[in-house]
């Protein structure tokens, strides 16, 4: 099993049909929302490239955003997945 980590720009919330949209994808097994991290569950990665789009609410303004990070990782060895994190800000 692998693990999409999302983390979340201050201030935004997953949209609800965000969420529906994500779960019924056959790739992916389970959606964890906590306050400030998104975790997607996927069954396996293989060659075929995979996109995500998730749609956020802004529930807070916030001023000088900080770069939210996405890490996907091996549930069962979280170090051994050589899968470069990504950084940035929201549009």
């Amino acid at each position: 099993m692998v693990i999409v980590e999302v983390s979340l720009l201050s201030g935004f919330v997953l949209a609800p049909r965000s969420r529906i949209l994500l779960e019924r994808r056959t790739i992916v097994k389970k959606i964890e929302v906590k306050t400030d991290v998104v975790y997607i569950y996927l069954e396996k990665l293989n060659d075929e490239s995979q996109t995500f789009i998730l749609q956020l609410e802004q529930v807070i303004q916030m001023k000088n955003l900080k770069p939210a990070s996405i890490k996907v990782y091996d549930y069962y060895q979280p170090g051994g997945l050589q899968i470069p994190s990504y950084s940035g800000v929201g549009r």
